[in-house]
């Protein structure tokens, strides 16, 4: 099975304190993927000439995004943190991207998974820990990665396209 993804991955030099958490409460995951925000879905790439060409030509400011407080989700089991305040633009990136495929993108809402409850299990203890984590409450995001995970083996990048 073969799959494909829109990510935005964190930057190296403002990744450290979420992938120490990854790492020491979600290894599957952190194995797999790098912490990201996943910006379109494998059922959303429908046309993937049309979404190349669209990133290709795309016109888009790097995206800062300010991040909440963590939240669990999944009956407890899985941790994000949502992002906050720039939602619209978010969406308008969504829409820019899937552009002449699909005509009204569903609403995605972006965040940063750090326990996915498909391999791990977060306990009230783990929780605080990772609520007295201090996380940077704002990223930049510059460049779009388009991801591919083939039997679910690691997601490797097989495109990058900047925003600028």
């Amino acid at each position: 099975m073969k799959r494909l993804q829109l990510t935005l991955f964190l930057d190296e030099n403002q990744s450290n304190d979420f992938e120490n958490i990854r790492k020491k409460y979600n290894p599957i995951q952190y194995e797999l993927i790098k912490c990201h925000i996943t910006l379109c879905r494998e059922d959303e790439i429908l046309d993937l000439n049309q979404l190349k060409t669209n990133l290709q030509n795309l016109q888009f400011e790097p995206l800062r995004l300010h991040f909440g407080e963590p939240q669990r989700f999944s009956d407890g089991n899985g941790v994000f943190l949502p992002v906050f305040g720039e939602a619209d633009l978010f969406q308008a990136l969504r829409r820019r991207i899937l552009e002449g495929i699909i005509e009204n993108p569903r609403e995605h809402k972006a965040h940063l998974t750090l326990m996915h409850p498909r391999n791990s299990t977060c306990t009230d203890a783990i929780f605080q820990e990772i609520t007295n984590t201090s996380f940077p409450q704002n990223l930049i995001f510059q460049k779009i990665s388009l991801i591919e995970q083939i039997n679910e083996e690691n997601w490797k990048v097989l495109e990058e396209f900047e925003m600028n």
